[in-house]
């Protein structure tokens, strides 16, 4: 992610809007147009594609600002966005139904189906997709990013990201807390192709995208650095190294990055083949709605497994439980919106519905994140809360994230 710093040009007050229902827009979008505007003004981001849909006030679906910077090219509804993380959910959905369909245990240690885990013993199938293995995060490995930095189209297999992690010491014990490590859902896509024994590919399509629908999602081959057209480019601020333990910008960059003479860099073709199964699908706003109240109110697992999913979420801080909450590749976001969202160079997605309401809001940018840290599409959604459920609503926070904003992916 070389940052040049050049001039920044971010047309965030001109965006379009489109009513998906083909009737007049909800009253809702008059207030929060104003408000993603300024967040985007505010924060550099360059574009964003922001759904609504709420059973009780109306749906709405709006573009806002470019998809290249320096130039006027407007986003589109139909652009396809890298989801990141969003991918973790794709990938424990099929873990639980290849549990309900007793082709494995969730309660099964991983040591069962992979050797060489550190503590694959007493980890369990469920363990690593609740975050809660104490495996190392590969991507905090310094020279992992350095790697990553010095060749962005390497392609990674899930072995070398694996011998990565296994060459660190555990990080704690298997389930003595939350710890979101990118190494769990990489083993946890070995399992699947094990189990299955066709690449995890197949079994996203055939289990999850053509059962709802869902023709603008894909996960690449991991030698296929291309995004579908159309497609905003994707930028990010410092570099994989620069970002290990902070992913604010130092002060006089970040000063320079809201005043608009520091430009991130172009991360559009860049190989996501680093993040795999952790964080290396494709997909748009619409099917990522489709896709979300699925994954909250029903249609991937049996009711049992659902339930059983619903369960599992538990506080990712225990001083603070109502901030935020992860289970089995699922995300409670405050106290009302259940989803995940997903960061990876480049892009920012975040997809989350309301099991009570049914209030589905999904959000799309093209910008990792913003000069102070924080991830680009939670800052769009933390200004949008308001108009929903009151200006007390609790925000949540990205648990890729261990301070008190959000963060990308890894």
């Amino acid at each position: 992610m070389v940052v040049a710093t050049v001039g920044l040009t971010v047309a965030a007050g001109c965006g379009s809007t489109t009513d998906t229902s083909g009737s007049k827009e909800p009253a809702y979008a008059a207030t929060l147009r104003p408000i993603i505007e300024k967040l985007m003004k505010d924060n550099a981001i360059p574009g964003a594609v922001v759904l609504v849909e709420s059973p009780k006030d109306g749906n709405w679906t709006a573009t806002f600002g470019t998809g290249t910077l320096g130039k006027n090219v407007p986003m589109t509804v139909d652009d396809h966005f890298r989801i990141g993380s969003n991918t973790k959910t794709m990938t424990v959905t099929v873990l639980m139904q290849l549990a309900q369909e007793g082709k494995l245990g969730l309660d099964d240690p991983i040591a069962k189906y992979w050797p060489g885990v550190p503590n694959g013993d007493r980890i369990t199938l469920a363990q690593l997709a609740e975050m809660r293995s104490g495996l190392y995060n590969y991507t905090f490995d310094e020279q992992f990013s350095a790697d990553v930095d010095k060749d962005p189209q390497k392609v990674w297999t899930p072995q070398e990201l694996l011998d990565i992690a296994f060459a660190h010491p555990v990080d704690f014990a298997p389930g003595e807390k939350f710890e979101y490590s990118n190494t769990n859902t990489i083993l946890l896509g070995q399992v699947i192709e094990k189990v299955t024994k066709m690449p995890v590919a197949q079994s996203f399509q055939q289990r999850i995208f053509d059962p709802l629908g869902l023709e603008n999602t894909s996960f690449p081959a991991a030698t296929d650095s291309s995004i579908p057209d159309p497609h905003p480019q994707g930028y990010a601020y410092g570099t994989m190294v620069s970002t290990i333990s902070t992913y604010a910008l130092p002060p006089d960059q970040l000063a320079a990055a809201l005043a608009g003479t520091l430009q991130p860099g172009n991360q559009t073709q860049s190989s996501p083949s680093w993040t795999g199964t952790a964080g290396a699908a494709i997909s748009t706003v619409g099917d990522m709605a489709t896709y979300v109240k699925a994954l909250v109110h029903g249609g991937l697992l049996d009711k049992q497994m659902q339930q059983t999913r619903m369960n599992s979420i538990q506080p990712i801080d225990p001083s603070d439980p109502a901030m935020a909450g992860y289970g089995l590749g699922i995300v409670r976001f405050g106290t009302h919106l259940l989803g995940h969202d997903g960061q990876i160079p480049g892009y920012m997605t975040f997809m989350g519905s309301d099991p009570d309401s049914g209030l589905t809001i999904v959000v799309a940018t093209n910008l990792a994140t913003v000069p102070t840290g924080e991830g680009s599409a939670l800052v769009l959604v933390k200004g949008m809360l308001p108009a929903f459920y009151g200006a007390n609503a609790l925000p949540g926070r990205d648990p890729a994230q261990p301070g008190p904003t959000a963060s990308p992916t890894r």
